[in-house]
């Protein structure tokens, strides 16, 4: 039975396909991007095998070479290792500056302060540096960086983490955690009950992670913020910076060249609310705050806590060729409803955030310089100038 319903699902499948390409009127022009798509296919997968090939060749010879020096003693100079202590110290303390480094004749002297928390590990990394021959610890240790001007600031350092607890994998580990990912979705989908189930989700989401290199709490939508998927473009217009940077500050205005906004309503000087169009014509509503404002030079805002999609935009402007022409720096973020796998859904339907900015981004530059969003609506100069509130300085909203 079930064979018979396979058949009769590939049947109806493979006639929808052949009416899709052998359209007498779009036929053509179909089958010429079915084509190209799989050319283009062709090549990504040569160059994708061509990545990780190369990469697991340098692991393995740097693994190889690894293993070798720690069996054959070298001779090294102090100079040498004093530097590689310094590379060590980088990676797993804060503070690497207030640590002084003596080597002589391989005997290696640390002096200086350090933090409790990374005492341990930083004479570990130490230790192991090839060409050590001893460590002497005259580092003076204090659990916080209190009133020591050497210990203030600075950024904690992760220090060696694991392959697959990395933000970005390497080539070679997203070849293994694909074939693994695979496996497990193969298997599961070939088995029922509970081990059936979790084995296909784990699978999936294995493949995916390794198939997008994106952290599975951004892959998923948990905890992944703002940065869900971000978007970074820049557009010169033939404008003057104050009528560009007007132009935005009316929020009103972009349902006039974004095609997927549908309104944003100001109230205030500082908030206001989004109707916007998702994948398979859902609508999204959310209010945003108004996080940074300098007349003439940066815009910023987010949507407040809570919303349904988070989203943050940045755009700073800049006057070029004497005040005639300015430049945007656009920068957006978002987190829309299940992460980046609603993002990959989005473009299975044809709606691709990046694309769209950019089309949205000609229409803008059309408005401001002719007038007329091509193929959108036609306006006059003095629609495009809205009056706005005037604001000094930056005012950022808590």
């Amino acid at each position: 039975m079930r064979a018979t319903w396979w058949l009769v699902g590939g049947g109806v499948g493979l006639g929808a396909g052949l009416m899709y390409l052998a359209d007498p009127r779009s036929g053509r022009r179909r089958r010429a991007v079915a084509h190209d798509k799989a050319l283009h296919a062709v090549h990504e997968a040569e160059n994708a095998v061509g990545v990780v090939t190369r990469d697991l060749v340098h692991r393995t010879r740097g693994f190889f070479f690894n293993s070798l020096g720690r069996i054959r003693r070298e001779d090294v100079d102090d100079r040498t290792i004093e530097a590689r202590i310094r590379s060590a110290l980088g990676r797993v303390c804060s503070h690497p500056h207030a640590i002084h480094v003596n080597v002589e004749g391989g005997r290696v002297r640390l002096e200086g302060v350090v933090l409790k928390v990374e005492h341990s590990k930083l004479l570990s990394r130490a230790t192991h540096v090839p060409g050590v021959v001893d460590v002497a610890d005259n580092l003076r240790v204090f659990k916080q960086p209190g009133s020591h001007p050497e210990l203030q600031g600075g950024a904690q350092r992760p220090g060696d983490r694991p392959e697959f607890l990395q933000r970005n994998w390497s080539p070679a580990a997203r070849f293994v955690a694909g074939l693994g990912g695979a496996s497990l979705l193969t298997w599961g989908l070939s088995h029922r009950g509970v081990p059936g189930m979790a084995s296909t989700l784990l699978g999936s989401l294995l493949t995916l992670r390794s198939i997008t290199n994106i952290e599975l709490k951004r892959l998923t939508g948990v905890g992944g913020g703002r940065l869900g998927i971000e978007i970074h473009k820049d557009i010169t217009v033939h404008a003057p910076v104050e009528e560009v940077f007007r132009f935005w500050r009316a929020m009103e205005n972009f349902s006039r060249f974004m095609s997927h906004v549908e309104e944003v309503r100001t109230s205030g000087a500082d908030r206001s609310h989004w109707r916007v169009k998702g994948p398979a014509g859902i609508v999204f509503e959310w209010d945003a705050l108004i996080t940074r404002l300098i007349p003439h030079q940066v815009l910023a805002w987010k949507s407040v806590e809570g919303s349904t999609v988070e989203h943050a935009g940045i755009i700073h402007f800049e006057s070029l060729n004497e005040g005639r022409s300015t430049r945007l720096d656009i920068r957006m973020s978002y987190n829309p409803p299940a992460g980046a796998l609603g993002h990959a859904f989005a473009r299975l339907l044809g709606v691709s955030p990046k694309k769209q900015m950019d089309d949205d981004l000609l229409r803008f530059k059309s408005l401001i310089e002719t007038g007329k969003a091509t193929g959108h609506e036609t306006v006059s100069r003095e629609q495009l100038s809205v009056p706005t509130p005037e604001h000094s300085g930056s005012q950022p909203v808590h």
